[in-house]
């Protein structure tokens, strides 16, 4: 009950927003959006060289007016998921089918039977915010997406409320082990975004576009532990403006019974199957992101490493 002379919960804020944002025409921020990453592109120097460097060291063989290109609607395609974010809470039964579809939904179910859990590889690729809101429109059953909570508090709110309005669950990313653990004891399922640097001390190195990239093994160690199937999970925009978004197989773990090779090896795999992904349609990726930032001469003693 909200006390005398207070203002307004902040929950009601954040509906409030989200409701005038969403009064303006998807097809209007889209555009207005757009408009932004063309501007972006040019004002901002620092994710502009970001975005060059990280594209040198993946397309060496691509000359640079191309790279310059893919940098140029890289942050077209950003500002075009920032403006269909606000629309998550309009995704429904109804209007879903309009702007997202699923391949391979059987790979799924199949690995769900398992009842061990099921972790969806994936990445900062597509609009990835849609497809996690529209899998359990489509299955009937959550995904539990882990996150890094945002620093301002209302920011965070509308991101939970949005994250969370066609029924997924979040898991923040802080302390996310053992809540994952048990989620995918009781036969659920976890997303988990495998594509940002770690710091040396919290990921193995393994090879990304023929460059070493640090990577977290938190995909590998809760497989390995627990059985789960992990499924890659991918979406790519049509031509008609959709989300095709695709289920695929379960990925075969690797087993030697080492267990740090263990989970390199299966960490080197799943960077395979989003380099893939990456290098079919690269400009549906996070080139602002600094992926190399970590490098193998940082580490103080590499062989303990």
């Amino acid at each position: 009950m909200r006390g005398k002379g207070k203002g307004p919960e902040p929950g009601l804020w954040v509906e409030l927003f989200l409701s005038m944002i969403n009064w303006i025409p998807l097809s209007w921020r889209r555009f207005f959006f757009e408009g932004l990453g063309r501007l972006f592109y040019r004002i901002d120097d620092r994710h502009r060289r970001i975005a060059r460097r990280n594209l040198t060291l993946a397309f060496p063989e691509k000359g640079a007016q191309e790279r310059e290109e893919l940098i140029r609607q890289a942050f077209r395609h950003l500002g075009r998921v920032a403006a269909e974010f606000s629309f998550l809470s309009r995704l429904n039964g109804k209007k879903v089918h309009r702007h997202v579809f699923f391949e391979g939904m059987e790979n799924f179910h199949r690995a769900r039977e398992k009842g061990r859990g099921v972790i969806f590889l994936t990445a900062h690729f597509g609009n990835w915010e849609w497809m996690a809101a529209a899998f359990p429109l489509f299955s009937q059953h959550p995904c539990h997406v882990v996150f890094r909570p945002l620093d301002s508090p209302f920011l965070d709110r509308m991101v939970e409320r949005l994250r969370t309005s066609t029924g997924n669950g979040t898991v923040p990313k802080q302390r996310a082990m053992g809540q994952i653990l048990r989620l995918l004891k009781e036969g659920e399922t976890v997303g988990i975004l495998l594509d940002q640097n770690m710091a040396w001390q919290e990921g193995v190195f393994v090879d990304f576009f023929g460059e070493l990239a640090c990577t977290n093994t938190g995909v590998a160690l809760l497989a390995l532990k627990t059985g789960a199937a992990v499924l890659p999970v991918f979406n790519i925009r049509e031509q008609d403006g959709r989300y095709r978004a695709v289920i695929e197989p379960e990925v075969p773990l690797i087993r030697t019974g080492d267990k740090k090779s263990d989970v390199l090896q299966n960490t080197q795999r799943f960077t395979r199957i989003i380099e893939g992904y990456i290098r079919n349609y690269p400009n549906h990726w996070l080139w602002v992101h600094q992926r190399w930032k970590t490098r193998p001469w940082q580490v103080p003693n590499p062989r303990s490493a």
